[in-house]
């Protein structure tokens, strides 16, 4: 190799690096802001899906840290099994004796059993928590203070990260987000398949068959049953503009799917959908009900961006956005800007559509 070629290789590397550097803070604070909030849902607390531990995890993860990884992977709908494979592959669950695990940073800024840049954890390693965003910074043993060396803090700060860019559905993305080496991502998903005892990477339980028999059962009537049914059914699949199936849907493309699925005509776009429906009360939402968002470029409180579906009390299913990952089941009620909710089913018209179909 000529010194001119070793020259160009170093630069070349630096580069790499410093970008590296530079733009994963970067990134972490230009997100939008859509991509925060509405915590996905779980079926029960004793969800077989966490569970799902190998031996190979057994033996090789701390029991401390196996309990926070499963804790705040249920509690924020990552898979636990992938939190656990970024801490073995950063700091081999905080038993690494390298610099920034247990004190400093190391050579990149990053410290903590989760190597979190400090930049994106809040600024500093240990900085108390308020209701305002604190990058990363997660109080996990409810001290008040988010601590970058605590396992509790650092796991659950991963957990949102990696949720907040794409998992559970889009773990490429997310990984890639959290370490961005194409190598890291592949050795993070090796290791979490070893950890679940039957190898697969599985969404949990908000994407899971097993929640839709209470979900499906408890609608109200049978055509709610049926546009649930068929909502539920796209859980998974891509956010497209404009979709209405197969492959992906957008927000408003699923819903009137649904509904169509049923023998209902409804509008096709949010902006249609909102005034169509009978306005309800806040708290008197029930499954089938639509449930709208000042969101998006161009909307506001009278013309809002983005619908999801109810499915259960404080529950919708929602194809929310491309970034967001797949078509999933969220809560709404922690979400901001919410508009209002709406019954099609009390339309003029879909009351006439009923009739029709021999449904009173």
């Amino acid at each position: 190799m000529t010194s001119r070629l070793r020259i160009a290789l170093i630069v070349g590397l630096a580069g790499v690096v410093l970008v590296t550097l530079i733009m994963a803070p970067m990134l972490m604070s230009t997100f939008p802001s859509f991509l925060g909030g509405g915590s996905v849902t779980d079926c029960a607390d004793d969800s077989p899906k966490f569970a799902n531990v190998s031996d190979t995890a057994q033996s090789d993860i701390p029991p401390e840290y196996l309990a926070l990884y499963k804790k705040w992977g249920q509690k924020t709908g990552v898979q636990w099994t992938v939190l656990a494979a970024v801490g073995k592959r950063e700091t081999d669950h905080g038993r690494s004796n390298l610099p920034g695990v247990k004190n400093g940073t190391n050579y990149a800024g990053a410290a903590g059993p989760m190597q979190f840049l400090i930049s994106t954890w809040g600024g500093k390693s240990k900085i108390k928590v308020s209701s305002k965003f604190n990058g990363y910074a997660s109080d996990g043993d409810n001290d008040g203070y988010g601590d970058v060396y605590n396992p509790a803090d650092a796991i659950l700060g991963a957990a949102k990260m990696l949720k907040r860019n794409g998992a559970p559905g889009d773990l490429r993305r997310a990984l890639f987000t959290y370490n961005r080496a194409i190598w890291y991502v592949e050795q993070v998903l090796e290791i979490a398949r070893k950890y679940a005892s039957d190898g697969t990477l599985d969404l949990p339980p908000e994407a899971d068959p097993a929640c839709d028999p209470p979900i499906v059962e408890a609608a109200p009537t049978d055509v709610v049953r049926k546009i649930l049914q068929y909502a539920l059914a796209q859980r998974g699949k891509p956010y497209r503009w404009g979709g209405t199936g197969p492959e992906g849907y957008d927000c408003s493309g699923i819903i009137y799917m649904a509904y169509r699925e049923a023998g209902l005509s409804i509008p096709r776009t949010t902006f249609g959908q909102w005034p169509f429906g009978k306005k309800i009360s806040e708290g008197d939402e029930q499954a089938g009900d639509l449930v709208f968002f000042n969101a998006g470029p161009g909307t506001s409180s009278n013309n809002p961006g983005h619908v999801g579906m109810v499915v259960s009390p404080g529950k919708m299913v929602e194809a929310r956005c491309t970034l967001c990952g797949p078509i999933k089941v969220t809560t709404y009620r922690d979400r901001p800007n919410i508009v209002g909710y709406t019954r099609p089913l009390q339309n003029p018209k879909v009351l006439e559509q009923l009739r029709s179909l021999g449904v009173t």
